[in-house]
């Protein structure tokens, strides 16, 4: 039964007026953040008698999805990954995982459609990267541009922790960072992974 819900609940939402508020201004696109859906996925488990509880561990991040009548259950599962953010205290680097794990998380069972960055992105250009870590050079950058260098970061390191570094290296090409910007970014990056960044360039 839990299945039959979870498809009227796809459809329910897939009918709901959403707005994607996250804007990545670099690279020109929209994106659902947490807050963007959740509610309305609330109201809608609420009405067809659906539960979703989200659990981590040190591993794997969970969404359990629960038919509130019979007990019936999916479980939609993610790997962790890690998140080495210089200047963030552990506790800020785990909030900022795990946030983007249940974001991740609730995409994937409810088939909410994403921008897909390296479809619609500009064509890489050839430019060299500045790699050595510059103390301060965060400081020069507006409050909202560091936050979206640490969201990358994170993404970046996510991407580099499943073994995927080419990968990585086309994501970050695909942002169009100008040289201040990708500086900053990289005081963010531990060394593994500004490493394995260089090495996917190359």
């Amino acid at each position: 039964m839990v299945h039959k819900k979870l498809m009227a609940a796809r459809m329910m939402l897939q009918n709901a007026p959403l707005k994607k508020s996250g804007h990545n201004k670099f690279a020109g696109y929209s994106y659902f953040e947490l807050g963007d859906f959740i509610p309305t996925i609330n109201q809608i488990f609420n009405e067809v008698g659906l539960c979703g509880i989200v659990s981590y561990d040190s591993e794997i991040a969970s969404l359990t999805i629960t038919d509130t009548d019979d007990g019936t259950n999916i479980i939609i599962t993610s790997p962790m990954a890690e998140a080495n953010l210089k200047g963030c205290h552990p506790i800020q680097n785990l909030g900022a995982v795990e946030t983007y794990t249940r974001r991740y998380l609730w995409v994937t069972a409810m088939e909410i459609v994403e921008h897909d960055a390296l479809d619609s992105s500009a064509p890489i250009k050839e430019e060299k990267i500045i790699i050595t870590p510059t103390q301060g050079a965060m400081d020069n950058i507006p409050e909202d541009e560091q936050n979206y260098l640490r969201e990358l970061a994170i993404e970046l390191i996510a991407i580099c922790e499943k073994e995927e570094p080419k990968s990585a290296w086309v994501k970050l090409e695909a942002e169009n960072l100008d040289s201040e910007q990708k500086i900053a970014l990289w005081t963010l990056l531990p060394s593994k992974v500004r490493s394995a960044l260089k090495n996917a360039k190359g």
